[in-house]
């Protein structure tokens, strides 16, 4: 059975670019990522139910990172959504099959911690190694189906980012 995309919603998403005092952007190795195959990314999940998406962008930086809010300055944030949508392949896969792809709301903040602070082994552990890396390798090294996303982030916020 073929999936119409055009037939199903956004997910409500939240993104954090994560950035040091040196404008550098926090990425994350995906654990999942198939072996041999760089997946790096920005943190990023899901809106619950009733939450507004600042306070999912901290729940997501937490449950990714182990970074609190206060370890981190509040900067900006995206205007409206940025959309992508799935490639084919995973369409009907993954979120249950029940979206096309995420609506995302982007937010800023500048870390205040030191590295040691970081902690990516989690309950649910989402990445496998992180490294700090300028705005132009961040767009490299994302999966293609997300690049364009990360282009419109990376311009949004591009006065406070290094390459």
């Amino acid at each position: 059975m073929t999936i119409d995309p055009n037939s199903l919603p956004y997910r409500p998403c939240v993104g954090v670019v994560l950035i040091n005092t040196d404008g550098k952007i926090w990425a994350g190795q995906r654990i999942d990522a198939p072996a041999g195959t760089a997946a790096w990314q920005m943190p990023q999940g899901g809106i619950d139910e009733g939450e507004k998406p600042r306070e999912a962008a901290y729940r997501e930086l937490w449950e990714e990172t182990g970074v609190t809010r206060d370890l981190v300055e509040f900067i900006g944030k995206t205007h409206g959504w940025v959309n992508y949508d799935l490639p084919p392949e995973l369409l009907g896969k993954v979120w249950k099959g029940k979206y096309r792809g995420q609506k995302q709301k982007w937010f800023l903040f500048r870390y205040l911690g030191r590295d040691d602070q970081i902690i990516i082994d989690r309950e649910h552990p989402e990445f496998s190694e992180w490294k700090w890396i300028g705005a132009e390798e961040m767009v490299a090294s994302i999966v293609p189906f997300k690049r364009a996303v990360y282009e419109e982030v990376v311009k949004a916020f591009r006065a406070h980012l290094a390459d």
